[in-house]
């Protein structure tokens, strides 16, 4: 579970999908070649975020993690399938 928190560095290892949810949301983290270390809720507000904001986020990244760990049981599933057939 994710929450605000969460150091940048972590995030981006959990889901790494966050780092293009964060730049579409105008937190830019290791993609523009400078990483940004501390947590979500700092990242969030050095660029004026705020806490009702943080937690849309922190709601959306859960949503992103949880998505990202279906699909990859969902494709583990369907190798081992092929593999036997």
């Amino acid at each position: 579970m994710i929450d605000k928190t969460i150091t940048i560095e972590d995030l981006v290892e959990i889901i790494p999908g966050s780092v293009k949810y964060l730049m579409e949301q105008g937190i830019k983290c290791i993609a523009c070649g400078e990483p940004i270390w501390g947590t979500l809720e700092e990242a969030a507000k050095e660029k004026g975020f705020n806490d009702k904001d943080i937690s849309k986020f922190v709601s959306d990244l859960n949503n992103l993690n949880n998505g990202e760990t279906k699909d990859e049981t969902k494709r583990t599933i369907d190798i081992k399938k092929m593999n036997a057939g």
